[in-house]
């Protein structure tokens, strides 16, 4: 939606506060995301020496092959569940859909106070799983991958951060807050091992960066 990528282009410039705090972005973490809490840096460092290296393939990728935000239960979709999961104090209509609440994103240290402002990050994107071996996969697991809730893989963050993440690897994109980079190759690594998904060279050499620091 052009207007929020216009407002946050505003939001980085020193001086506008006051438009900052119209939008919705509030001053520090008021809430935190709950991602389920990712393995450790020593167990991620041996999943990551036993994940193959292979060269990527986009061939044939499409999103629609991996079906998203199914319902979880009622009439709640799994972005409406990761949205009341990761948030405070989130109020929702008889649709399921968040009607209020408080949003911290991990990723930039931004808090938001409208969902529209918010995107489930697929913390392993889709593309990038089809071109570590989701393409091989039946539609019913890369529907169980696109909606896990139970590995950390999807989390609620500022939703122009997700899309300028797209579906880069950690050689190319991290977290600007260098404080969650540790959390985030941690879970990346063991979403790709409980999958079983290879991971690139310079994916490789990156992630080693990484978590040596972890």
């Amino acid at each position: 939606m052009p207007k929020f990528y216009a407002r946050r282009r505003l939001s980085i410039l020193a001086g506008l506060t006051g438009l900052i705090a119209s939008a919705g972005l509030l001053n520090g973490p008021a809430a935190s995301a709950a991602l389920p809490t990712p393995v450790s840096g020593a167990t991620a460092r041996s999943y990551l020496a036993s994940l193959t290296v292979a060269t990527e393939d986009r061939t044939g990728y499409d999103r629609d092959l991996f079906p998203h935000w199914i319902t979880q239960s009622g009439a709640c979709n799994t972005r409406e569940v990761v949205l009341k999961r990761d948030g405070t104090n989130v109020q929702q209509d008889s649709s399921c859909a968040a009607t209020s609440g408080s949003w911290y994103s991990p990723y930039d240290g931004a808090t938001w106070s409208a969902a529209a402002d918010v995107d489930i990050d697929h913390l392993v994107p889709l593309a990038e799983a089809w071109d570590s071996g989701a393409d091989s996969w039946t539609t019913s697991r890369r529907q169980s991958f696109a909606n896990d809730l139970t590995r950390p893989q999807l989390i609620a963050v500022t939703d122009n951060v997700n899309q300028a993440k797209g579906d880069q690897d950690p050689a190319t994109w991290m977290p600007s807050r260098t404080a969650y980079r540790c959390t985030y190759v941690r879970a990346w690594v063991q979403v790709k091992y409980y999958y079983g998904l290879s991971v690139d060279s310079a994916e490789k050499s990156a992630l080693q960066n990484y978590l040596a620091n972890c």
